[in-house]
């Protein structure tokens, strides 16, 4: 299997490109959550500059964000610094428009989005629409203002629901995933996007990468496995499942209630910890700060060990690449690791694992 990584966007996000290139990553992702990361176009531009082999991802971005003109712009112009290098991933927003206090985007949006995206970087015209008013839109200029010959991998965000499976399935785009670390699901999620490729010009068998992301933590010797190294390798993405949950628990209730007693009781502290309630109309300023940052030592309880074993890799050698394994005989391509105790040194072990 593939390694790659995703970070946050902030100054010498550059150097870690570089040092991950060197490692023979494949891919090097940035977020796009704008009221808590930097801008990902921004810093893709600096790696683009300093690296040469590896692929620059941003890791996603939604038409609840960026019109899709923007958008184009942003990506065509980092395949001018970098051709044939650039990933864009796409999704409904849900991260990043909870950030903001607001719901994401429907599938709908999202797939006339990723047509408009493919279309403009390709070089093509699209349909444009704003209210009522609908133009024909291309680039006007091209050369060395953007590069539309170089191909963008495209890529649609997906967790558990097939409508954006069913998106990729129709748009021939591949898949990528936080979090999904259960090999069951990701052979519903491809069965999906295959049966939704059929009777398009797509062919519904050929091949489109899938990605999935996670952190990852290697036992030393007699370790514990829900100590507290391996809570603070893995807490940000527990937390942000936790914040999730806290988030939607009073407006889209399903999903904290897939959750058994002890996370609905974790949900619970971790609001109450932040000062807010599920009803709360500010609740987005007190769970998202510092999302997908390194969990403060008091945050560490709230790191269930169902929780870790869920969405991170975490064990010996032998461990995680018994669970990898699965995951490539599920169809994952490229396991993606979002390292925050020492990006450096995780980005080495997982070179070393898997490279």
């Amino acid at each position: 299997m593939r390694a790659g990584v995703v970070v946050a966007a902030q100054p010498g996000v550059e150097d870690l490109a570089v040092r991950a290139e060197e490692l023979g990553l494949h891919s090097f992702w940035v977020n796009d959550t704008p009221m808590v990361h930097g801008d990902p176009f921004v810093a893709l531009s600096l790696c683009a500059k300093a690296t040469g082999r590896i692929r620059l991802g941003i890791g996603v971005t939604s038409p609840a964000l960026r019109s899709a003109p923007a958008a184009a712009s942003g990506l065509a112009s980092l395949n001018a610094l970098a051709p044939g290098r650039i990933i864009c991933g796409v999704g409904t927003g849900n991260t990043a428009r909870r950030t903001l206090g607001m719901r994401p985007t429907t599938a709908a949006r999202l797939e006339n989005f990723t047509v408009a995206l493919q279309d403009l970087c390709a070089g093509r015209s699209t349909e444009y629409r704003e209210g009522g008013r609908v133009r024909d839109i291309r680039f006007l200029h091209a050369g060395a203002h953007v590069n539309t010959a170089d191909p963008i991998e495209f890529v649609v965000a997906a967790l558990l629901g097939p409508k954006a499976a069913a998106v990729a399935g129709r748009r021939g785009t591949g898949l990528v995933s936080f979090g999904l670390l259960d090999p069951t699901a990701w052979h519903a999620l491809h069965d999906t996007r295959r049966h939704a490729a059929q009777g398009t010009p797509r062919d519904p068998d050929s091949h489109t990468d899938s990605y999935v992301v996670t952190s990852l933590h290697l036992l030393d010797e007699d370790e514990d496995p829900h100590g507290d190294a391996a809570r603070d390798a893995t807490g940000h993405l527990v937390l942000s499942l936790l914040a999730f949950a806290a988030d939607t628990a009073a407006d889209s209730p399903a999903f904290a209630e897939q959750l058994g007693p002890e996370e609905r009781e974790a949900v619970r502290r971790l609001l109450d910890r932040r000062g807010t309630t599920a009803t709360a109309p500010d609740r987005h300023t007190k769970l998202y700060p510092n999302y997908l940052g390194r969990i403060a030592p008091q945050d560490r309880d709230l790191v269930l060990p169902s929780l870790m074993n869920t969405l991170a890799l975490v064990g010996t050698r032998d461990d995680l690449l018994a669970r990898i394994t699965t995951l490539e005989q599920a169809g994952v391509d490229e396991l993606l690791i979002q390292p925050v105790i020492d990006p450096p040194t995780e980005m080495a072990l997982l070179a070393k694992l898997l490279t």
